[in-house]
């Protein structure tokens, strides 16, 4: 059995820069952190006693003979991809829900990948990873996603990720000292929406005509780099939440999806009791609200918030990880090595005396 588990993130900086569509013409550039809340893929060969050769637990549970059949696309695209002929049993689940903004999608897919090339014994860097879940998303699912999420579960901790038009990912960790990123988490809030909703179907509404939201994605660049160097630098952390204000203005202009009028109502609450600013964590339409709050104001915000559920969190710098690893029985490749080498007649056995 291998169990993986694989962090969510939540993105400050640069959403929307990070997709082909821009970033294969202009780069892009996102400024983001990995946190302690995980999606978890356990996976094991199938034992050969069953009716199905394959078997997925999600929110639904499969059984089916081939890969072809499996309605998950990510699992169906991923076990093709890697010509998974064996019988498998795939298990998920994941501290925060799904279709909320925090990478969770990305973070099933590099769990996904991760667990079942360390099944056969592979291993991968993180880049491969992260590049090899970006291919699967994008080009065999077919889904309208970035490659920063990709990227976040793979590698996790505080980064500064750049995507340059020829292709290339550069990955690097803020040069913080620990009481800097104690003090960004001391002043950061999550609250869950309660808003479910498709981040590729968000992203559909401005990155079809990406090219004509220049200005807006430009600025949205910007910010990485401010953002980025006020950390740096050692300035007032308080400029941080007046910057995540700023792009939560030019992201709501890049489509009417963005946001609605329930989500402007709780980000006026939340300014109102004293955040400074704050955003939600994915493309937009709902799931996580992340506030930049002082901490002698977090009890108005709570209090302005009542109802929501308040999500507190730490970074974490790991990524995905294989934290329990013991293959057990490979059932074909047992059955192919008995018909190659069957037992010895009993009177050829060697004596034990």
């Amino acid at each position: 059995m291998i169990i993986c588990r694989t962090p969510y993130r939540i993105s400050f900086f640069g959403g929307g820069t990070d997709y082909p569509a821009w970033y294969e013409t202009h780069g892009g550039a996102v400024l983001a952190a990995s946190i302690d809340k995980y999606c978890y893929l356990t996976c094991r060969y199938l034992p050969p006693f069953f009716e199905h050769r394959i078997r997925v637990v999600y929110r639904k549970i499969e059984t089916c003979q081939s890969a072809d059949e499996i309605t998950h696309p990510v699992v169906r695209e991923t076990l093709k991809h890697l010509s998974f002929d064996r019988g498998i049993e795939l298990h998920h689940d994941g501290d925060l829900p799904a279709r909320s903004g925090m990478g969770s999608s990305s973070a099933f897919t590099v769990g996904l990948l991760h667990s079942l090339r360390a099944l056969r014994g592979e291993l991968r860097s993180k880049m491969d990873l992260a590049r090899e879940s970006i291919y699967i998303e994008q080009k065999l699912v077919g889904e309208t996603v970035g490659s920063q999420d990709q990227v976040m579960a793979a590698f996790g901790g505080f980064k500064h990720v750049q995507f340059q038009p020829d292709g290339k990912i550069m990955v690097d960790p803020l040069p913080l000292p620990p009481g800097r990123f104690k003090e960004l988490n001391q002043h950061l809030m999550l609250f869950y929406t309660g808003i479910a909703r498709t981040a590729a179907e968000v992203a559909q509404s401005y990155v079809v005509d990406i090219q004509s939201r220049r200005r807006q994605l430009e600025g949205m660049r910007r910010l990485v780099e401010e953002g980025t160097d006020l950390l740096i630098s050692g300035l007032d952390i308080c400029g941080f939440g007046e910057l995540l204000h700023e792009g939560w203005v030019m992201k709501r202009s890049l489509s009417n999806k963005v946001s609605n009028s329930r989500v402007d109502a709780l980000y006026a609450r939340a300014r109102a009791a004293g955040a400074l600013g704050g955003k939600l964590t994915g493309a937009g339409g709902g799931g996580f609200l992340l506030l930049f709050v002082p901490p002698a104001r977090h009890a108005a915000v709570l209090t302005a918030l009542d109802g929501l559920i308040h999500v507190p969190f730490a970074f974490e710098s790991a990524g995905s990880q294989i934290i329990f690893y013991e293959p057990g029985v490979d059932y074909q490749e047992a059955e192919s090595t008995r018909l190659h080498h069957p037992p010895l007649p009993f009177e050829e056995l060697p004596s034990v005396a």
